[in-house]
């Protein structure tokens, strides 16, 4: 290393210094060992399973260096983490973050990075107990959370039955919506322009999906993270049955330019856009009274209904009923 170069000491120190309130006062918490050991100690609560989940967060796949703006990509990498264990209904208490970058971007852009991130550790409360840093060419970056839940209450993606009521939270295809306004802008974006704050800075469902697994209402359930065609398959298979979604009951995005010029169709972001973090999950059909339109802010809205049959069709408003064909988010196939 050249002369004046940072070491990975002046790196960890530095993400010390900017996530100090992040990890300090671990005594009492679950991870009540974290940073400065090999390796942290997690503590669940009595009576609690621990929900374990990485995910990660890659230049040229995930964001765009020169596009997306360091503190989002802070944020995003925690908040896309999250949404997993939200989607069974978890509480999220630690995580670990594994770091890889190019000398050039280990002081400003870092420090902006680190910022992002430490606002959405303080928001989810999720605190850093630990993790790895290194260098490479590209910006490559793994998240790992820790979370728990009360035994027998995660709900999971195989619980769905026939008749149940499937739901989503929030409008789908506002991230894509995002993503396709700031792939096409020439100049820094505006991280302030709301139709650009769900790509950037997602809100994973964490409240909702506490609140229907304490409630027991959902049978099954998982984030949309690749697009609804793509993620109510894997759904429906992992539960063993199909699907009917009603066309003219997706909650699509609100946009000036929606449904005008090709490419903004409403219907398809909705059913193929990706990167949303809401939640996908199914309701007895005896028990979907019982749910608010809203929760928290949060819309809930149903879709269709889980069948026997296998396969998913879309039923449109003429009456006509066609197969959904997954065309969301794919990593071997997508980058950004």
């Amino acid at each position: 290393m050249s002369h004046g170069s940072p070491s990975e000491n002046s790196i960890l120190e530095r993400i010390l210094k900017r996530m100090a309130d992040s990890t300090k006062n671990l005594s009492g918490r679950a991870a009540h060992l974290g940073i400065g050991d090999d390796a942290a100690l997690f503590r669940p609560k009595r009576g609690h399973e621990v929900i374990l989940t990485c995910d990660w967060f890659l230049e040229g796949t995930h964001f765009l260096r020169e596009k997306h703006p360091p503190d989002a990509v802070g944020w995003k990498c925690l908040a896309r983490a999250l949404s997993d264990v939200a989607a069974m209904g978890g509480v999220p208490r630690c995580f670990l973050l594994s770091l890889a970058m190019p000398e050039s971007h280990t002081g400003r852009w870092l420090d902006a990075f680190l910022g992002g991130l430490r606002r959405a550790s303080r928001k989810f409360d999720c605190t850093l107990a630990g993790g790895d840093t290194t260098r490479q060419r590209k910006i490559l970056i793994n998240v790992t959370v820790v979370g728990e839940i009360p035994n027998a209450r995660a709900v999971l993606r195989s619980g769905a039955r026939a008749g149940d009521i499937i739901y989503v939270t929030g409008r789908l295809g506002e991230a894509e919506l995002g993503l396709r306004i700031l792939r096409s802008s020439r100049s820094p974006v505006r991280p302030s322009n709301p139709f650009l704050k769900k790509h950037l800075y997602p809100d994973p469902r964490l409240a909702v999906g506490q609140w229907l697994a304490e409630k027991r209402l959902a049978t099954s359930m998982m984030d949309l993270s690749d697009g609804l065609s793509t993620d109510l398959p894997r759904l429906c298979v992992a539960s063993g049955v199909g699907a009917d979604v009603e066309n003219e009951k997706l909650p699509v995005v609100q946009h000036p330019s929606a449904g005008r010029g090709p490419g903004v169709d409403p219907l398809q972001l909705a059913l193929h856009g990706g990167d949303d973090y809401e939640l996908l999950f199914t309701v007895p059909w005896k028990m979907a009274k019982d749910l608010p339109r809203s929760l928290i802010g949060v819309a809930l809205t149903p879709i269709g209904r889980i069948t026997e049959r296998p396969g998913v069709k879309m039923l449109e408003g003429n009456g006509h009923e066609r197969q959904l064909v997954a065309g969301g988010w794919d990593s071997f196939r997508n980058t950004r």
